[in-house]
């Protein structure tokens, strides 16, 4: 019995993913093996496939990429008594060393990467939610804290990680203003934010929504987008940023918190919550997928469907 599975056997650009047989991930005591049913893409996984980060994670070729997965539990390990067959479930699965990931047809992983999959939300819905999901939700409301009655600010909120910090704020309570391309505008309102547009006089736009400033920004473009609208932000402004390095800004970086990803999973069920699809590919089209994710054409997540 062999797996289907798109590996990398060495750094570079999206060429150098192909779609290989190897054979059936070993399972752990406390892990179980996944049928997988969609994973996620993330800029990490483009970044890691070029080698950007060779030189803050080991790495064991033949590398497969992937950290989000959504699928169907075939088989538990006897030290995995929190899922049986059957099961449906969602996970982020970073690893220490860069070997095993999502792209794939069966993975292994361990109970403490696994929540159980919202129910109402599609494959591809799920295997969207938990690298953006944990970053936007560790984002919003750990670090910046978001109170009811405050105004946020979000960069890039049609994205994958803004959208969904966008929605965390409005169901907080909080009035938000994001910024978008003009296609993106009617999405945004949908969701209960006020859209702006990105370009010359940014500022100016953001401060006619909210003249007296504003009390937080989550930024998730980069490209100095804090730096282009911290004058809009009232004098003790809080900041977080996803994507670009300011002063005063804090940095995030999703870490796997199962009781964070349940939060966001209950939020799907409760419909405060939903994950927009940009794209879904066949796992052979690996390549094609994160050449999409590379152009940033497309909003929402893209999607791997083995």
């Amino acid at each position: 019995m062999t797996v289907r599975a798109i590996v990398h056997r060495r750094f570079g650009g999206p060429d150098v993913l192909e779609l290989a047989e190897l054979p059936p991930p070993k399972m752990q005591q406390d892990s179980v093996l996944i049928r997988v049913r969609a994973a996620g893409l993330n800029p990490a996984d483009n970044a890691i496939r070029a080698g950007a980060l060779a030189e803050a994670m080991d790495t064991l070729f033949p590398v497969v990429p992937g950290w989000d997965v959504a699928g169907v539990v075939e088989q538990a390990g006897p030290g995995a008594a929190e899922f049986v067959e059957g099961d449906e479930v969602i996970g982020y699965l970073r690893e220490s060393v860069l070997h095993h990931g999502s792209y794939a047809e069966l993975v292994s992983a361990p109970v403490h990467t696994l929540v159980r999959k919202p129910s109402n939300a599609s494959w591809a819905q799920a295997a969207g939610l938990p690298l953006a999901g944990l970053t936007a939700y560790q984002g919003m409301v750990h670090h910046l804290r978001v109170a009811p009655g405050e105004t946020v600010l979000v960069h890039a909120a049609s994205g994958g990680v803004g959208s969904i910090a966008a929605q965390l704020a409005v169901a907080t309570g909080a009035t938000v203003i994001g910024t978008a391309s003009g296609g993106n505008h009617d999405y945004l309102r949908s969701l209960g934010v006020s859209p702006v547009t990105y370009g010359p006089g940014l500022a100016e736009r953001v401060r006619a929504r909210a003249p007296e400033g504003v009390d937080a920004i989550f930024d998730a473009a980069g490209r100095g987008a804090l730096a282009d609208t911290v004058e809009v932000g009232k004098p003790h402004v809080r900041a977080v940023t996803v994507a670009d390095v300011h002063p005063g800004a804090t940095a995030v970086y999703a870490r796997l918190d199962l009781d964070d990803l349940r939060a966001l999973t209950r939020m799907v069920e409760a419909g405060d919550l939903t994950i927009r699809i940009g794209a879904t590919f066949p796992l052979e089209r690996a390549t094609d997928a994160q050449r999409t994710l590379e152009s940033g054409h497309t909003s929402g997540k893209i999607i791997l469907t083995p």
